[in-house]
């Protein structure tokens, strides 16, 4: 009786205390987040990679570009020819790229000037990527206070391999439209102060062969012209051509096309077409 009189007390005194701990332990399972879905990767092999080995020296080498010019084809057959090594030629590409024609005919043309077959591997792989387009800035300027053109449409003509892109625009509808554009005065007369307005329009001119172009800049009074050929002798005879090389690579390929126009001495309420520059950046 005594025995279990004892054990009776032992367990009134305890069962405080196992209240206690059952309530924890019930606490923690409830506040425990609920476990991950199976995440679905693949049962089979496995590969561990230890990235502490990793070696930054080991990145590809087009990560190590210099701030130099690229070379070009010219450049690339010099360096040969002053018996540069391979390996040297190859590294210059990878840090510089090159500025080359990568194109199976220009590879030809290389292997005949002796150049290495790794160096032409690298030309291949580091070549700027072929010119498709050339970015064209157009500043019309307009100098005096007439009204409107004596020959109301500007042309200019662009050879494209067997193929003549025309661009055309009313003058008389583009100093019409507002756009940005400058104001300035011309005071290359001291007794007379003309007023220049200069109106911007850029654009890309899609251009898919390369070498050796022509560009005619003409005004005419015809709405529909669509070749050089279509001109009168007069407006041949007027017109301004230019020449430029369109390389199949290059870091830019921008051009500038300025026409000028000016108040005309007989009609003053008339716009003339004057004069024009054409000039272009590909490095």
């Amino acid at each position: 009786m005594k025995m279990t009189l004892k054990m009776t007390l032992k367990w009134k005194a305890l069962k405080p205390w196992m209240t206690l701990f059952a309530a924890l332990v019930a606490l923690q399972v409830w506040a425990r987040p609920p476990m991950p879905a199976a995440l679905s990767f693949p049962s089979g092999k496995v590969e561990t990679i230890h990235i502490v080995q990793w070696n930054a020296q080991d990145l590809p080498k087009i990560y190590e570009r210099s701030a130099q010019l690229p070379l070009t084809d010219k450049e690339v057959m010099e360096l040969v020819q002053a018996q540069f090594s391979s390996q040297m030629i190859v590294k210059m590409i990878e840090e510089r790229r090159c500025a080359c024609d990568a194109s199976a005919e220009g590879l030809i043309r290389l292997k005949k000037a002796k150049v290495p077959e790794e160096v032409l591997q690298a030309i291949s792989l580091h070549a700027l990527k072929p010119n498709r387009a050339l970015g064209l800035l157009v500043n019309v300027d307009f100098a005096g206070n007439s009204q409107e053109a004596r020959k109301a449409y500007l042309y200019f003509f662009i050879e494209d391999g067997e193929l003549t892109r025309v661009f055309r625009a009313d003058v008389n509808e583009l100093l019409g439209r507002r756009f940005q554009h400058e104001e300035e005065i011309d005071r290359s007369d001291l007794m007379v102060a003309r007023k220049v307005r200069r109106i911007r329009l850029g654009g890309l001119v899609p251009l898919k062969t390369y070498g050796p172009r022509k560009v005619l800049v003409v005004s005419s009074a015809n709405p529909s012209l669509s070749h050089p050929g279509q001109l009168s002798e007069k407006e041949k005879a007027e017109a301004k051509t230019y020449n430029f090389d369109y390389p199949r690579t290059s870091l830019q390929s921008v051009c500038q096309l300025t026409i000028a126009y000016r108040q005309d001495a007989v009609l003053a309420h008339q716009w003339r077409f004057m004069d024009s520059r054409f000039q272009c950046e590909w490095n």
